[in-house]
């Protein structure tokens, strides 16, 4: 079994509505459950060993995508902009489940390389914090480096929503991911501030000029952990060629999401998706950046995914499919796992 670090779940946001319901989160997390993606029994069958763990304050008026048009078209607006004190509520009791499934013994909460490659090898599911979108953090940044002392090790500056510090692009097809400004002056400090913090920055939501505010202002490697290849499927959040191009010269990496919207060449929400949809991205992401440039990005917990996959347990039937489209170990090691240690080690400053 070939053993997956992920680059994007939303399984925080799972438990935090489960605990919300009255549900105890640690044992849904322990004993497993027949909702969603992500829980302890049905990551080891499918040999999820790790990944980055979304805090991610979800819309408080209804969101959905839209339905497409005759022609397969669709144009969701934005979601609404939060306010600050109710999102770092919801983001600080999502970080404390995080902190006790780690007293649990349930995950281990994971701030270096060494300690997930500690948790790889004992066989702990190997967790790093991850912030999706900042709403819960001021234009001070005090909030930061409390997080950053509970753990926070990752964030994306903007979810596919406007907030203090940038613009998110909007969930469409087609559309480039080119639909507004960037960073504002608060997004280009707290760039600044995650780069001395050893923060990674993730720029999976964010515009493509906020990408290039992000590219002439930060010291790490471009990361998009939960993106695709906008050449295959043209919808707003995938990579246009020239943002992969950039990736690939910073030795960076764009996570495979298994997001059917973001793989199907027509971008519509069909579970029926075949896992050769993935190959092809992933095929493509590798002739355009290289080996060392291409990993995972589930978005399990966070989006319809292909149902031949189904939830964490099926993983390997991706690998699966790697392996016959001609990928051999050593580059299945570093689309699973090796890549992402790699990035997190140059953005940790280790």
């Amino acid at each position: 079994m070939e053993l997956v670090f992920d680059g994007h779940n939303d399984v925080l946001l799972r438990l935090w509505r489960a605990k919300a319901a009255g549900t105890d989160p640690i044992a849904e997390f322990v004993d497993g459950t027949s909702h969603g993606h992500i829980d302890g029994p049905r990551a080891n069958v499918g040999g999820l060993a790790g990944g980055l763990c979304a805090i991610y304050i979800p819309n408080t008026s209804d969101f959905a995508l839209k339905a497409p048009d005759a022609n397969g078209h669709y144009a969701t607006p934005l979601a609404e902009p939060l306010e600050r004190a109710p999102s770092l509520d919801v983001a600080l009791a999502m970080a404390s489940i995080a902190v006790n499934l780690d007293r649990a013994g349930a995950w281990r909460l994971c701030r270096s390389t060494a300690e997930i490659r500690a948790a790889l090898d004992a066989g702990i599911f190997a967790a790093v914090m991850h912030m999706e979108g900042c709403e819960a953090i001021s234009e001070d940044l005090a909030a930061l480096d409390v997080f950053y002392a509970a753990g926070l090790r990752s964030l994306g500056p903007v979810w596919s929503r406007n907030n203090i510090f940038g613009h998110g692009v909007p969930f469409a097809y087609p559309m480039t991911p080119d639909t507004g400004p960037g960073l504002t002056d608060a997004g280009f400090e707290l760039v600044r501030t995650c780069n001395r913090l050893g923060i990674l920055i993730d720029l999976a939501h964010i515009t493509e000029q906020g990408f290039w505010d992000v590219a002439k202002t930060t010291d790490q490697p471009l990361i998009a952990s939960h993106s695709n290849a906008h050449a295959l499927t043209p919808v707003a959040r995938n990579l246009t060629d020239r943002q992969l191009d950039a990736i690939k010269e910073s030795r960076g990496l764009v996570g495979l999401n298994y997001a059917v919207t973001m793989l199907r060449a027509d971008g519509r929400d069909d579970a029926e998706t075949p896992l050769s949809d993935m190959v092809r991205h992933v095929d493509y992401l590798v002739e355009r950046m290289g080996i060392d440039c291409v990993a995972l990005g589930s978005d399990y917990d966070g989006a319809t995914i292909p149902a031949e996959i189904g939830d964490a347990g099926g993983t390997q039937k991706l690998v699966a499919a790697l392996k016959g489209a001609g990928y051999g170990d050593e580059e299945l090691a570093k689309i699973c796992r090796e890549n992402w240690l790699r990035i997190l080690a140059s953005a940790w400053h280790e």
